[in-house]
């Protein structure tokens, strides 16, 4: 897409948040309709399999109390299924700051409010899931919910309209390979095929954005280059404050479901490669810049990545021969 502004050749410093917002407006009209056309709707109710409910101790003499043998959850994908829907309940943080960067009206609020609508769809079904199947426990996702939610969220890009379409092209991808792959690992079809559902629109979500990212190159090319490099290098999941996040985060890896290799070809590769970041030619000197660190990190990232694979390679070979013997 070819896009026609008054501001396009200005120098980089002339781009505020408001004329960006305002240049970008026909883009995401353009792209808001796309996601519409392909959208699918989809019952959240659909994918729970209430017949395996029953009733939890409390107000009900029948209610049978939490065991985690009740369930055929894997250990890996009830720590990735906690984490993964603690971050989808703070969705009215999310619809806060969206909705003051990107604004209530027109093309901009409209996609706002359809995103915040899809997002909803996620948590709704993982807690039914969740509750119906008996995979976690449900007093401690409770407290996990209300300490995370008590805390608050604040993004680290909250103070750029620029860098927050910018993380959001690689977030919401790295959403959509968090949920399949702990379906993957989740060890129940059923759930399986709940994320896989939830990834799909995680997809789209992610292709609204890096499309907007890419009109952001046409547009400004030096700041969004500079975006783009201060995302991919201070890049941390939205659900990062929750609690025992370090240690939930650090089992996934090990589990399969994120870590740096991931994280690396399955994540940042993918969008930086879709744009051609690395490729852009006629920056100034510091989008230049930015480009050169930009490509220095990913670099280094693959570098520990490696270094990664390699400890998870002989972790599961000491765990082989453990079996064996």
């Amino acid at each position: 897409m070819t896009i026609t502004s008054p501001h396009l050749g200005s120098p980089s410093a002339a781009w505020t948040d408001a004329r960006l917002l305002y240049a970008l407006e026909e883009v995401v009209e353009t792209e808001l309709n796309r996601h519409l056309n392909v959208a699918k709707d989809w019952m959240p109710h659909e994918y729970v399999p209430f017949g395996d409910a029953r009733n939890f101790p409390g107000f009900f003499e029948d209610g049978e109390a939490w065991d985690k043998e009740q369930s055929k959850v894997t250990e890996i994908g009830r720590t990735a299924l906690v984490v993964n829907l603690l971050t989808e309940d703070n969705l009215p943080s999310y619809h806060h700051e969206i909705a003051t960067l990107f604004g209530r009206d027109g093309a901009w609020g409209t996609w706002v409010h359809r995103w915040t609508a899809e997002e909803g769809r996620h948590g709704i079904v993982m807690r039914d899931y969740l509750l119906a199947s008996r995979a976690v426990d449900p007093d401690k996702l409770e407290a996990f919910r209300m300490a995370h939610m008590s805390e608050g969220f604040e993004s680290d890009n909250r103070h750029s309209m620029l860098h927050s379409v910018a993380y959001v092209a690689f977030q919401e991808l790295a959403t959509r390979i968090s949920h399949r792959n702990t379906g993957h690992q989740s060890g129940d079809p059923v759930c399986d095929r709940m994320l896989a559902r939830i990834a799909t629109d995680e997809n789209l979500h992610m292709v609204f954005y890096r499309n907007l990212l890419k009109a952001a190159f046409q547009l400004a090319p030096d700041l969004t280059m500079q975006a783009v490099r201060d995302v991919v290098v201070d890049f941390r999941m939205p659900g990062h404050g929750m609690p025992g996040f370090e240690r939930a985060a650090a089992q996934m890896a090990i589990g399969e479901v994120y870590n740096l290799r991931i994280h690396h070809d399955d994540v940042l590769q993918p969008v930086l490669r879709h744009l051609k970041v690395l490729e852009i030619d006629g920056l100034g000197p510091q989008g230049l810049k930015a480009q050169e660190e930009l490509g220095l990190f990913m670099d280094g990232l693959d570098a520990e990545a490696s270094k990664f694979d390699a400890k998870l390679a002989a972790r599961k070979a000491r765990m082989a021969a453990r079996a064996a013997g």
